[in-house]
């Protein structure tokens, strides 16, 4: 099929699933899902020009002012700033106009409720119907190695995100420190058990000793911090042994990451860090800004 070959559609898989999936349910979720941004942002006079410019510039610069999904602002808070190459955001968003894309089981009449309140605002191009659930379909085993460990890695921040996320916005930051140290290794370890691999998040500079890189992995790390400091799009790294296969990827940081590991009394807060200070005495994971390296996944499985 000639959606499933656009390079838009797996760009938009990785970079955008994590917070929009179509595959969370109504409640259980945090942000829009993709075709809810389709569809408030194409109307019939829309052209693809316009909405490529359109979604490349709240991608550069997401803020409350400019937000055109202002019931989802509220819910979730405005989008963390996070830095994704011109071409990566444009072949996203070519594959979003010219494609149905998939859409939750709930969203029809979620749209449909909310277009009535706004007496009929809305509707457009972006009114195509997705294809249900596509991707809550995949037979991960089926994929080659590094998308499938890339997964494996994606739904397990997901989980971890949407937790952490929830957290920071109904109970603030000190809750999601609590959060961090008690159940990110729990969540991890059970998605783990999910996938049947070992996943792991390791840094050169960890807060937790528990995720302290090797040196193989220390090597890993140095590669990525060069990819992403040149703004080329990111592909896993793999490495096969004769049984197992080990797919690495990189843990970039967003503004919403800076509140726990961005420079301290300026993103961090002192009763942020004096809480770090206590649960993390070796904490190196600090003085981080915007789209930087502090880690990556290790992701191992079993050949087929």
């Amino acid at each position: 099929m000639q959606a499933n070959n656009h390079p838009g559609k797996k760009l938009m898989e990785t970079n955008c699933y994590v917070c929009h999936s179509p595959t969370a349910s109504h409640d259980d979720r945090i942000g829009p899902p993709m075709i809810a941004i389709k569809k408030h942002y194409i109307e019939d006079e829309t052209s693809k020009e316009q909405f490529i410019e359109d979604i490349q510039a709240w991608i550069k610069n997401p803020n409350e002012a400019d937000a055109k999904m202002r019931g989802a602002v509220r819910r979730f808070g405005v989008m963390p700033k996070q830095a994704f190459p011109e071409e990566t955001i444009e072949k996203i968003a070519d594959y979003m106009f010219d494609f149905d894309i998939d859409q939750p089981e709930w969203f029809e009449d979620h749209f449909n409720e909310e277009k009535g309140k706004h007496n009929g605002n809305g509707q457009g191009k972006g009114m195509g119907k997705g294809k249900h659930q596509q991707q809550a379909q995949t037979n991960y085993e089926d994929l080659p190695y590094g998308e499938r460990g890339l997964k494996y890695a994606l739904t397990t921040k997901a989980v971890l995100g949407k937790n952490l996320m929830g957290t920071i916005q109904k109970k603030g930051t000190l809750e999601a420190l609590e959060f961090c140290n008690v159940k990110a290794y729990p969540l991890t370890d059970s998605m783990a058990v999910v996938h049947n691999a070992s996943i792991k998040r390791v840094s050169d500079k960890p807060r937790n000793q528990k995720n302290k890189a090797n040196s193989e992995e220390l090597e890993y790390i140095k590669t990525f911090k060069t990819l992403v400091a040149s703004e080329k799009e990111i592909s896993p790294i793999v490495k096969e042994t004769e049984d197992d296969v080990h797919v690495y990827y990189p843990i970039v940081t967003n503004t919403m990451c800076l509140q726990c590991h961005g420079k301290p009394e300026t993103n961090i807060k002192t009763n942020v860090l004096k809480t770090l200070t206590l649960l993390y005495p070796e904490d190196k994971a600090k003085g981080y800004s915007e789209n930087q390296v502090r880690g990556i996944w290790n992701v191992s499985f079993k050949k087929n």
